[in-house]
């Protein structure tokens, strides 16, 4: 049984439960199939300010999927978290892919 459809079932059971949605999207994006990531990643970005890994997950979901001034906002956000919450990691990776976009 792929990991998705484990994390299907348990959304399924209870929508609202925005860890088990974002552990779908993970399982999707890990499997290729990022399209289908990312009403999941928007949703949890949604339901927090704070949550920086839905949303960069959401930004490179979309940059694979053609959608890149759909993208690029929601990368900057991610970047301005990451540097808040002091990820250098990701800080570094976001700004690097910024910067190819420019």
């Amino acid at each position: 049984m792929a990991k998705s459809e484990i994390f299907r079932a348990k959304v399924e059971a209870q929508p609202n439960n925005m860890l088990f949605r974002f552990s779908l999207a993970q399982a999707l994006t890990e499997e290729g199939h990022s399209l289908a990531a990312i009403p999941h990643l928007q949703r949890c970005s949604d339901s927090r300010d704070d949550w920086m890994l839905p949303r960069i997950l959401l930004g490179k979901a979309l940059l694979q999927n053609g959608q890149t001034a759909t993208a690029k906002p929601i990368l900057e956000k991610s970047l301005q978290l990451a540097i808040e919450q002091d990820h250098r990691e990701p800080a570094a990776e976001l700004q690097k892919i910024l910067a190819d976009l420019d």
